[in-house]
């Protein structure tokens, strides 16, 4: 009996074995065929002009020694994006000589990239059938923007995937800097910041926990110090404007609300409030319902912080192994939570995140 339960277990095992193999296969062909469809749309659909001259403006500034954020503008209007973004679009000017035509190409290779670090990701966590990867490959305003409107978005979004990629595989400090590199492209990959941080209080030890955010900080740093060091205030206020209005016009949310509401400051509160308050339920009755909600997962963290500097816990009795679905659904889930109350929201917030 024992040796038919063995022999059972074992066929279950080179079974899924077959399955994930499979489903491997299967996304390579999705990637080579999404690779032809990227190469027709490079060469029969028209390039779309959005932010690409503005970049470019933006950049040529910058390369010729400009280092105050305020004089840094474009065609769309001033920079408002981190420090990270100038040194991407830096090589790409160099790469590419600011040609649209070969950025096109260096950005459906991006794309490509992405796709596949994503593919990766669904795979290893293995919550989608076979055919539910092919879905990730049908977004027509995907293609459009990383390869007619060659966005900002698609690194940012691109270094995010990386850094949870390395997430599942438990290589926080890596993961994290990666992270940051991602924010210093462009801000809103900020919005995974509340689940990552819960599941950093629950992977790490209070020593890891710090140790991770200062990596983060760090790159933070150092990306921004040409600017830092001459003209602080002017970098800081442009690149992370936290309070920054879009037009109500481009609105997707709450095109709904009527302007001057929408523009309002109590509105922005409101959102926020509602933001917080809608995390805080997630974490307490799904992210941390295992450790007997949110309060009690802070409270035991914290017992073993004091533990910890007592000296009573060795230095990994407070590190734990997370399931990769948790760590997915988690960042994934939170971030859709900031998304659905972003008041100033652009169609590309949707799409590549």
């Amino acid at each position: 009996m024992a040796r038919r339960s063995a022999t059972h277990v074992k066929h279950d095992a080179s079974f899924l074995g077959i399955f994930k193999s499979s489903k491997v296969a299967f996304a390579f062909g999705l990637i080579i065929m999404d690779a032809l469809l990227v190469a027709l749309i490079i060469t029969y659909v028209p390039y779309t002009k959005i932010d690409w001259d503005a970049y470019m403006s933006q950049v040529s500034g910058f390369l010729e020694g400009e280092r105050d954020y305020s004089n840094l503008k474009g065609d769309t209007g001033p920079l408002v994006y981190p420090a990270g973004f100038l040194y991407v679009y830096s090589a790409i000017q160099y790469i590419t000589g600011g040609e649209v035509y070969s950025a096109q190409i260096f950005f459906a290779f991006l794309y490509l990239i992405n796709l596949g670090i994503v593919l990766f990701v669904y795979v290893k966590t293995d919550v989608l059938p076979w055919w539910g990867l092919s879905l990730l490959c049908l977004s027509k305003r995907v293609h459009s923007i990383f390869v007619l409107r060659l966005f900002n978005d698609c690194f940012a979004m691109t270094f995010l995937h990386a850094a949870l990629a390395l997430l599942l595989d438990q290589r926080w400090h890596l993961g994290l800097i990666i992270f940051s590199v991602a924010v210093s492209i462009k801000m809103n990959v900020l919005l995974y910041a509340p689940p990552l941080f819960l599941l950093l209080l629950k992977a790490l030890g209070i020593f890891g926990v710090i140790s991770t955010l200062a990596s983060a900080a760090l790159v933070q740093i150092l990306f921004g110090f040409p600017f830092l060091i001459s003209h602080p205030v002017a970098y800081v206020s442009r690149a992370f404007n936290l309070g920054r209005v879009f037009i109500h016009f481009w609105s997707v949310n709450f095109k709904f609300v009527p302007e001057p509401v929408f523009v309002s400051k109590g509105f922005a509160i409101s959102l926020l409030t509602t933001h917080l308050v809608v995390l805080a339920a997630f974490s307490h009755y799904r992210w941390c319902k295992h450790e007997g909600g949110l309060l009690n997962f802070l409270h035991s963290r914290y017992v073993a912080m004091k533990m910890k500097f007592a000296g009573l816990s060795s230095s990994n009795s407070s590190s734990r192994i997370l399931k990769k679905e948790h760590i997915v659904t988690t960042m994934f889930a939170g971030n859709f939570i900031g998304i659905v109350c972003a008041r100033s929201l652009h169609y590309q917030f949707y799409l590549c995140h």
